[in-house]
């Protein structure tokens, strides 16, 4: 009887603690990030690829904010229950995996762990994207908004899955997706672990620095002033410190130009806890370590059975072109 009633009272304190991080921030800087959960998922399937016992399903959803989602959904062989976790790409520009493949060995090799995936191609990496390049663009923002509800749509499809345990799901974000998931981390308490890497994570320290200080001179002090004082909520530093239950992974490279040391440690001190940082000796796509250490704070955090080292080993290292600009 003891025992039962600490269980319960163990999952009353959860409850409490995810709607004290909910509503310690802002309701209207939340509000932007509502959409309708009870919509159809509007999921089609075009294709389906074997790796041996893992499923790769080449599938579509709706998003909440007009089109579609082009995404894999990689599944283990069996019943479950499964863990899951979505993945958000990076968008190097004259890289091939600026997709919804950048993490796809990767997952595969997770599925031998009980692990079910969903991978995304953001809206920027989308047929028929059109880039607007002009300065303080707004499309920045939309774009922004749409890839953080429809990674949200994306657990809504994940969680809808008989095989999956609700309990069991995280994200994995690289650069503009860590950034998503530092905003998720704050809005959405169905995760229970994030890792982010190499992403920013809040607009306040990036002003402190030289590069976004010379940018707001080449701008106009006046217009750059006023677009960051309309966006005022939309910084993720705002919405990472609110992480908490969850735990945070933070992985960073050292060869980074602006992504320093110094501003990755600044990132860090603002992410609630719990939390764990580490730098490696990397670029912007970071090495095979980073890969072995996500692997197992995933298998930590999800509980998950160790994977074979000669399958994590086989994972591809990701390709860093020069950078185009």
């Amino acid at each position: 009887m003891r025992i039962k009633f600490a269980v319960t009272l163990s999952s009353l304190l959860l409850i409490l603690m995810r709607t004290i991080a909910l509503f310690a921030q802002d309701a209207d800087a939340l509000r932007h990030f509502d959409y309708d959960q009870k919509a159809p998922l509007g999921i089609k399937e075009a294709a389906v690829e074997q790796r041996g016992d893992i499923a790769i399903h080449d599938i579509s959803y709706t998003s909440p904010k007009g089109g579609v989602v082009p995404a894999y959904l990689v599944v283990p062989k069996g019943n479950g229950p499964f863990a899951a976790v979505i993945w958000g790409h990076w968008y190097w520009e004259n890289s091939a995996m600026m997709n919804r493949k950048e993490f796809l060995d990767e997952a595969v090799a997770l599925a031998h762990a009980g692990v079910v995936s969903l991978l995304t191609d953001g809206p920027i990496a989308r047929p028929g994207h059109v880039e607007d390049k002009t300065p303080l663009s707004e499309q920045s923002a939309t774009d922004l908004t749409q890839q953080i509800v429809d990674m949200r749509r994306g657990a809504d499809l994940l969680l809808a899955r008989p095989d999956v345990d609700p309990k069991r799901l995280a994200y994995v974000g690289h650069s503009y997706n860590a950034s998503v998931g530092g905003y998720l981390s704050g809005i959405d308490k169905r995760f229970k672990a994030f890792v982010l890497m190499a992403g920013a994570l809040s607009d306040e320290q990036d002003m402190k620095s030289k590069d976004v200080q010379d940018y707001r001179q080449k701008i106009g002090a006046e217009k750059f002033d006023a677009f960051v004082a309309k966006y005022s909520w939309f910084d993720p530093g705002k919405f990472v410190s609110h992480a908490a239950p969850a735990t945070v992974f933070l992985q960073f490279g050292s060869q980074e130009k602006f992504l320093t040391p110094e501003r990755a440690r600044g990132y860090a001190s603002i992410v609630s806890d719990p939390k764990q940082f580490k730098e490696y000796d990397a670029p912007h796509a970071l090495n095979a370590e980073a890969r072995r250490d996500r692997i197992a704070f995933l298998t930590e955090q999800l509980h998950l059975k160790p994977l074979d080292p000669a399958l994590i080993a086989a994972v591809p290292d990701l390709v860093q072109p020069p950078d185009p600009k």
